[in-house]
């Protein structure tokens, strides 16, 4: 069980360390599992969501995870905003930054930062293209929580 750390996060009761956001089989194969180790190397107990029950429905346990963790690790990829079950993580992770002082760090793998603030260059065109059939206010909000998280101090996977 990780114990908080923020003042904001003090009466919580943690059930993850760390929550992983991310998109797609490259991610998962060449940098997730590699990330993983190294968390569970040091302890660090992170949610997988090849754990889950199959027979369980996905996206209330997901939303569950992701409250119930201490740290939101984003990691975006050119992959990410062609997923809107990932911006809808990234909707609920920014929810959990602002009511219960979730720790949130970005990691940008393989793409530069100002492409997500932005939603330019590839991650632009996969995110145009999945906001088509949805409305204004769901691309907006997408939009907001992508240029919120991409504003945080986080990680370059080229540094």
């Amino acid at each position: 069980m990780a114990s908080p750390s923020s003042s904001s996060s003090t009466s919580r009761n943690w059930q993850y360390d760390v929550f992983p956001s991310f998109s797609g089989e490259d991610i998962r194969k060449n940098f997730l599992s590699h990330f993983l180790k190294e968390l569970e190397r040091k302890m660090i107990f992170a949610f997988k969501d090849n754990e889950m029950e199959r027979s369980q429905s996905i996206w209330p346990e997901l939303v569950q995870a992701i409250r119930e963790s201490r740290i939101a690790v984003v990691l975006f990829s050119k992959n990410y905003a062609s997923s809107s079950w990932c911006l809808n993580e990234l909707l609920e992770i920014v929810r959990c930054k602002e009511e219960l002082g979730q720790i949130v760090i970005p990691v940008f793998y393989g793409l530069d930062p100002s492409e997500v603030r932005k939603q330019n260059g590839d991650f632009g065109k996969f995110f145009n293209k999945t906001c088509q059939n949805r409305t204004k206010q769901v691309k907006s909000q997408w939009q907001k929580a992508l240029t919120d998280v991409a504003n945080i101090l986080g990680y370059h996977s080229e540094n």
